[in-house]
C-alpha cells in the first residue's frame, strides 16, 4: 500500500525533473481584430455617409481579421516580425495602422533597449529608444496557451490603454508580441480589451536559433519615441477624430 501511494509523487517528481524550461526558439502568434467593433468606434452615430459604408462592410467582410506573426527569442534577446497581410479587403475601412501590423521589433532584454522598423503611411521608420516601463499588477487567474500553464497580469499602457497579458514562467524570458515585455516569463496572450485586439501564440517550438536572425531591423529614417510623436502629430493634424484612433496604433 505504501509503494502505491508513493508512486504518483515519484512520478511528479521524476516530471518536474524532466521538464524543460526554454530560453531559446520561435513563438507563433495570431493577432485577431474585431473590425465590427474597431470601425464602428470609427464612425460617428451622425456621420451618415460613414455609417452606409459601415453597413455595406458587414455584409461582404467577416467580423474578425487574423494576422500573423513570429517571435524568435533567446535568453536575453528577441525579435517580433509580423508576415505581410494578404487578406483581401473590398474597403477603405480595412486599412490602417490599428487594424494592421506595422512594427518589425528587436528588445534587447538585459540593455532593456529596443529598436523598431515602424511603417508610418508608407515610409519607414527606425525608433531606437529604451523599452516601455509597464507596471504590471499580477493576478492568480491562469489559463493554457499553446500548451504552456500562464497566469494573468494587468496594466495601463500610453495613460489609457488597458491591457491584459498572459505570461509563462515555463519559458524564462521576459519578452512579449509587439513592445510588451516585463513580466517574470514570456508573454503568450495579450489582449487590448477596449480596443478590440488580442495576440495569441498558437506555437512554440523550443529550439536554437540562429543569432542571425535576431538582430535589429535596418533601412529607415532614425528616430527616437519622441521624435516619432512629433512626426505623426504633424502629419495627423488635420485629421480630426480619425487621428487619436491612429496615434495610439502608431505609438503602441
Amino acid at each position: 500500500m505504501i509503494i502505491l501511494w508513493l508512486l504518483p509523487c515519484i512520478s511528479h517528481i521524476a516530471a518536474a525533473q524532466n521538464a524543460r524550461f526554454p530560453t531559446a526558439g520561435v513563438i507563433e502568434f495570431e493577432r485577431n481584430n474585431n473590425m465590427y467593433a474597431i470601425i464602428g468606434k470609427r464612425v460617428k452615430q451622425d456621420d451618415t455617409y460613414g455609417q452606409k459604408f459601415f453597413e455595406s462592410y458587414k455584409k461582404t467582410n467577416p467580423q474578425f481579421k487574423i494576422l500573423k506573426s513570429t517571435l524568435y527569442f533567446s535568453k536575453d534577446k528577441t525579435l517580433f516580425k509580423p508576415e505581410e497581410d494578404t487578406s483581401p479587403s473590398n474597403s477603405y475601412m480595412a486599412q490602417g495602422p490599428d487594424v494592421t501590423q506595422i512594427n518589425t521589433i528587436y528588445t534587447d532584454l538585459t540593455a532593456q533597449m529596443y529598436s523598431t522598423r515602424k511603417l508610418v503611411f508608407e515610409e519607414k521608420f527606425i525608433v531606437k529608444d529604451s523599452t516601455r516601463k509597464i507596471n504590471w499588477k499580477l493576478s492568480n487567474e491562469t489559463r493554457e496557451i499553446a500548451g504552456y500553464t500562464c497566469r494573468r497580469a494587468n496594466a495601463i499602457v500610453m495613460d489609457s490603454i488597458y491591457v491584459v497579458a498572459f505570461y509563462t514562467d515555463q519559458i524564462p524570458v521576459s519578452g512579449g508580441p509587439e513592445s510588451f515585455s516585463g513580466l517574470p516569463g514570456m508573454i503568450l496572450g495579450l489582449a487590448l480589451p477596449h480596443d478590440h485586439i488580442s495576440w495569441f501564440a498558437k506555437t512554440v517550438t523550443d529550439k536554437t536559433v540562429d543569432p542571425s536572425l535576431i538582430v535589429p531591423p535596418v533601412k529607415g529614417k532614425p528616430t527616437n519615441n519622441k521624435g516619432m510623436l512629433v512626426i505623426i502629430n504633424e502629419a495627423m493634424k488635420d485629421w480630426g477624430s480619425y487621428g487619436k484612433y491612429y496615434l495610439k496604433a502608431l505609438m503602441l
